[in-house]
């Protein structure tokens, strides 16, 4: 899924930092961006957008006033440098509201709310775009949010507060639960251990309860035992 946006920013530098943020997420498409907040409503007229950055305090014409004048508003994330607009923001029902300046964690956890609203959207009957079916998941590394083919993952193994992702080619490290995890990923992929998690496809033996995956033996707990053989039988792998 990608996300179209526009960013709407007076101030050069504040909306480099936001095209420099886009830039670094993959989901995220950088249609337009503006100076002004007059400019983009004939722009909105002519182009589908799914996201708006959008700057509250400029001349002439404020974020705020521009919301006012759309009919059926994308989804807008505030970007300000002034909390006194928080109230308003929230009666707007704006996703997120931004205090410059805005580092690049905080930017993170905003889009992700949004990738989370759009992909809530299109599961519950809504078209769905090209990519869209669970074929790959978005991962947020340290520095970038990175896209991971579900095919190319063999196992997940839990590491403190850390996730380490054990793909065909490499090994990616993630700041997230078991539990987040499972929500992104289709039922295929079942928790064996407190510690891990595997894909079903790329099981190649089960041998005294434990998974051989290439050369990686993973334990089967007590916990998860029957709950794994039951979904062995289900499909009929049994």
């Amino acid at each position: 899924m990608t996300i179209k946006c526009i960013a709407i920013e007076d101030e050069p530098p504040a909306l480099k930092q936001i095209r420099d943020y886009i830039e670094k997420v993959p989901f995220l498409s950088l249609e337009q961006t503006f100076y002004n907040a007059i400019e983009p409503i004939s722009y909105l007229k002519d182009h589908e957008v799914d996201l708006i950055f959008l700057d509250i305090e400029m001349e002439d014409f404020t974020g705020i006033q521009f919301i006012k004048t759309l009919k059926n508003p994308p989804l807008v994330i505030l970007t300000t440098a002034y909390d006194s607009y928080a109230i308003e923001a929230f009666d707007l029902e704006v996703t997120d509201y931004l205090l410059k300046p805005i580092s690049f964690d905080r930017f993170l956890q905003a889009v992700e709310k949004v990738y989370t609203m759009m992909a809530g959207n299109r599961s519950n009957g809504e078209p769905t775009g090209p990519g869209y079916a669970k074929d790959y998941i978005f991962l947020k590394t340290e520095y970038k949010i990175q896209r991971v083919n579900l095919k190319d993952i063999l196992y997940i193994e839990g590491q403190r507060e850390y996730l380490q992702v054990h793909t065909t080619t490499e090994k990616i490290m993630t700041l997230q639960s078991f539990k987040h995890m499972a929500a992104l990923l289709p039922e295929y992929f079942v928790r064996v251990h407190n510690s891990y998690m595997v894909s079903l496809d790329k099981i190649d033996s089960i041998e005294r309860q434990r998974i051989r995956i290439g050369e990686v033996l993973i334990p089967i707990s007590t916990t998860y035992r029957n709950m794994f053989y039951e979904l062995l039988k289900q499909r009929n792998m049994l």
